[in-house]
């Protein structure tokens, strides 16, 4: 296995017009590019090109995902909101297991904040918000670091975003377990005493409330630079770490949580998951017996999905709907 990574952190790279700049657009070309090359040289058979919020709600994408088609012949997938939040549920269901009962996942991304709840490998419910750690950056933030007048706006404002979903996902019932993804979450939980990465996977690591509460108290007076020095946090997503960090004590406080378990797994695992369940073990794909999630919700503005499990099994341990 190899992984190899760039951050682009497109969400930060929309003009005031919610258009990708072109320097956003020559980046993601050089980088599609770039991963294609690797993908031969590893003998990749079977390339799966994706692209998430920033790319999904660019004013001009459709035009970026063309250009990106004709120089590098790799035809961008846009995932939906929605889709986002059910392939990383089914991650993280697949890494805790069935006996996990109902799981709430939270992940955080660049441009979007997905949310979603259920007792199978589908969500009964799954939401997108646009609360990503780098568009809060780029949108409510305008210091390094941000002001006191910033934050606290900011959280205010994060409580009335999050009341709705937040509302629906507790009318479902309570979790057995709440459980957190994403490179943000990882790194605060770091931040407030988890084991380091070092220590593997399969360590248990969690972040609590009153944890984060403390944590967010002390990077929201450190610039970005100064965040850089921390163990455990990256210089490329220093910058965004505290809009992160504001975003998910929103998240836990709109949803009573008192800690979230930290799941090494994601939208990437689930995503790959996903094909695996589509294949019949060779090189070419079968045709899903039950279909996709029926989408329930009011539209793709709120990203809400909803599906009724068939209880059938996939080749590879996946439960169908329809």
């Amino acid at each position: 296995m190899s992984s190899i990574k760039t951050m682009l952190r497109l969400a930060e790279q929309l003009d005031r017009n919610g258009r990708l700049t072109r320097a956003g657009s020559d980046n993601l070309v050089r980088t599609v590019a770039a991963a294609k090359r690797e993908a031969a040289k590893l003998g990749c058979d079977d390339l799966m090109a994706f692209a998430t919020s920033a790319v999904r709600e660019a004013g001009n994408s459709a035009a970026v995902l063309q250009r990106v088609r004709k120089e590098t012949g790799v035809d961008l997938k846009v995932l939906s909101g929605s889709d986002e939040a059910r392939y990383t549920f089914l991650a993280v269901r697949r890494w805790f297991g069935w006996s996990a009962g109902r799981l709430l996942v939270v992940d955080i991304g660049g441009g979007s904040l997905e949310l979603a709840t259920g007792m199978d490998e589908d969500p009964e419910l799954a939401f997108s918000v646009p609360l990503g750690a780098g568009r809060l950056t780029r949108t409510r933030f305008r210091h390094d670091p941000p002001t006191q007048r910033e934050i606290k706006a900011t959280r205010d404002w994060l409580t009335e975003e999050l009341a709705e979903v937040a509302r629906v996902l507790r009318k479902s019932g309570a979790p057995d377990r709440a459980v957190a993804s994403s490179k943000t979450f990882r790194t605060l939980a770091r931040l407030t005493g988890a084991a380091p990465s070092s220590a593997g996977p399969r360590v248990s690591r969690v972040l609590t409330d009153s944890g984060l509460r403390q944590l967010t108290a002390f990077i929201s007076r450190m610039s970005a630079a100064d965040l850089a020095e921390l163990e455990g946090v990256s210089a490329s997503r220093s910058h965004q770490l505290v809009a992160g960090a504001l975003v998910a004590e929103a998240a836990m406080r709109a949803l009573s949580l008192p800690q979230l378990e930290i799941c090494p797994w994601a939208l990437r695992e689930g995503v790959i998951l996903r094909r695996l369940d589509q294949t019949d073990g060779d090189d070419h794909t079968v045709s899903d017996p039950g279909g996709a999630a029926a989408t329930n919700g009011s539209g793709p503005d709120a990203g809400q999905e909803q599906g009724h499990n068939t209880g059938r099994m996939g080749q590879h341990g996946a439960r169908w709907n329809q």
